[in-house]
């Protein structure tokens, strides 16, 4: 029985993806082409938002099963099995290893009142936990919701994934999007605030850390903070054991595994499978829309928080504080901290804020893992 050339391009059209494709489909195809426009094009956080683009592609894809649990003796799709470790919160941990091992915290340790601004940023998520609440999110929700406004992705992911796993792909892709548009979100605030006179402030030379100083200090914070919370000993534990490789000086190789190798694999599988859980079923609903709009509400209050505290110690030390610098109590490492020092130096050519902005940078990663210890205890 012969089968004619039009009768095999009609079977070959019907065992693909095309004819089932909807429309919800092709919205998330959209969204994930502006995403990588803003990756590629803007560069707006690329190593981040490329990976989670292509997943948000991959995952909107009919037919391809790349996130289809196993069923039936088959076996699951590719980036499901990938996903595990975000679920069991195993790559947001050593991420923030690689984080330890690439930050200085010497400037926090040179001037612990960077620890209060690094508090003080983290307003927009109460602010924003609070509103979600009113907003009729249950209060795992809300946490989990409120914590975009760290700024601090790991984070959001590892709280998520814990609280509300339901609502990972809006938070996830929410948390990362702002982080990413730091330089655009940010300094409207920051000069709304402060005024031209403020900004100017050339701050003194931060005192010299001496290495025991800089060994001691995560082995301190480990102890401390997570005799106080212990469920967040998984973020602030690999955070601080990657500071140690750093400072040790005796475990090179382990020092430059976690701050290349590692955490450029791990941010790859994080970033595609987080991506991939944004299929348009569960992404394209009004509560993603309200999620979208409490981030960017998070992100102002935390910028806010850290700028008026600013102004705060800038009247307390006698003009000697650039509240510039609060602004980088959000999390974003070195970002934030970066847009401070160019703000100072929009204001003053001769500023430089960047090393005395870490302080609060350092202080708001750990003071965002304490946010999320803190609603874990909580809600948990």
């Amino acid at each position: 029985m012969s089968i004619s050339v039009m009768e095999i391009l009609l079977k070959l059209w019907y065992d693909s993806g095309f004819p089932s494709m909807s429309w919800q489909q092709v919205v998330m195809l959209c969204v994930a082409g502006v995403l990588i426009y803003l990756a590629i094009v803007k560069k707006y956080e690329p190593l981040l938002l490329l990976p989670i683009a292509f997943g948000v592609l991959l995952a909107n894809l009919p037919m391809a099963n790349l996130m289809a649990p196993p069923s039936d003796g088959h076996a699951g799709g590719l980036l499901y099995y990938l996903y595990q470790g975000v679920k069991l919160g195993i790559y947001p941990s050593l991420i923030f290893l690689g984080i330890g091992a690439m930050t200085d915290f010497g400037p926090l340790i040179a001037r612990p009142s960077s620890l209060f601004l690094g508090a003080a940023a983290q307003l927009g998520i109460y602010v924003a936990f609070i509103v979600a609440l009113l907003l009729g999110f249950d209060p795992k929700e809300a946490a989990s919701i409120g914590i975009i406004g760290g700024a601090d992705g790991p984070t959001a992911i590892y709280l998520t994934s814990k609280l509300a796993p339901e609502l990972l792909p809006a938070i996830a892709i929410a948390a990362y999007s702002y982080m990413a548009l730091i330089p655009m979100i940010q300094p409207p605030i920051m000069r709304l605030l402060t005024t031209e006179k403020e900004r100017k402030v050339e701050m003194t030379q931060l005192r010299e850390v001496s290495k025991l100083e800089k060994i001691v200090f995560p082995i301190i914070v480990t102890i401390v903070v997570c005799l106080l919370l212990p469920s967040v000993a998984p973020l602030i534990g690999m955070l601080m054991l990657g500071n140690l490789f750093r400072e040790s000086g005796v475990v090179e190789r382990l020092s430059q595994t976690a701050q290349n190798a590692l955490i450029n694999i791990v941010t790859i599988f994080l970033a595609t499978t987080v991506g991939a859980t944004a299929v348009a079923e569960t992404f394209l609903r009004p509560e993603t829309l309200k999620i979208i709009g409490l981030g960017l509400l998070a992100f102002m209050f935390s910028t806010a928080g850290g700028v008026l505290l600013g102004k705060l110690m800038y009247i307390l030390t006698g003009g000697k504080v650039n509240p510039l610098i609060g602004s980088a109590g959000v999390s974003a490492v070195p970002m934030a901290a970066r847009v401070s020092q160019i703000e100072g130096q929009k204001a003053n050519p001769g500023n430089f804020l960047l090393m005395h902005a870490m302080g609060p940078n350092v202080a708001g990663v750990i003071g965002s893992a304490v946010a999320a210890g803190f609603f874990l205890s909580l809600f948990g």
